[in-house]
């Protein structure tokens, strides 16, 4: 059997981008996704990391040690990469150190504009409209000890409208999130396969 990459996906919302990248490396034999970490109780993506044959680990979000139990449950399923898909938690210096340059992140804005701490969500696209801004996007990037510093991998763009609003820009930056991630994350990763054998 070829080597393959166990994924392991971090949460704190609803989850759709681990759903979409579930259903795209379903049948990949480079990437596994192995493990749904997540800060919230998420019922549907529960249900869906069974049938996709991913571990489903949940702990509360005030939850001191969720850290430690990230690190666990990785290091019990075996993992060799992290995606953080609106996870809204800081990333510890012990799980940066345990895996360098293998966790990555996707931010709904083009960087360095629009991150930060607070900085996620509708958070984002409220200060984007109001900043007047012709353009924004989405900003995939590794992932360091500050928030939203790491080094960049790719970034896509959609224009303003006039009458842009932070729920029209939501819709915009979806849809770049469902196409670009996975294929990011498919060639990125497919790399490092490459690197390791």
């Amino acid at each position: 059997m070829k080597k393959q990459i166990r994924t392991a996906i971090f949460i704190s919302g609803k989850g759709t981008n681990a759903l979409n990248l579930m259903q795209y490396f379903q049948l990949n034999e480079a990437v596994k996704i192995a493990l749904i970490f997540s800060t919230r109780t998420n019922e549907v993506i529960e249900k869906a990391s069974k049938d996709y044959e991913a571990n489903y680990v949940q702990v509360k979000d005030k939850n001191v040690e969720w850290d430690n139990l990230a690190l666990t449950a990785c290091m019990e399923n075996k993992i060799d990469f992290i995606v953080l898909a609106g996870f809204l938690k800081k990333i510890s210096s012990r799980i940066i150190e345990k895996y360098p340059n293998r966790i990555v992140n996707i931010h709904p804005s083009l960087l360095p504009k629009f991150g930060g701490k607070g900085m996620y969500g509708k958070h984002v696209h409220d200060a984007v409209i109001e900043a007047c801004e012709k353009k924004s996007g989405i900003t995939i990037h590794y992932v360091n000890a500050e928030f939203d510093e790491g080094k960049m991998i790719a970034q896509f763009e959609t224009e303003l409208t006039n009458n842009e609003t932070p729920d029209s820009l939501a819709e915009k930056i979806h849809a770049l999130e469902m196409k670009f991630f996975p294929e990011v994350l498919k060639d990125l990763l497919s790399n490092k396969l490459k690197i390791t054998e």
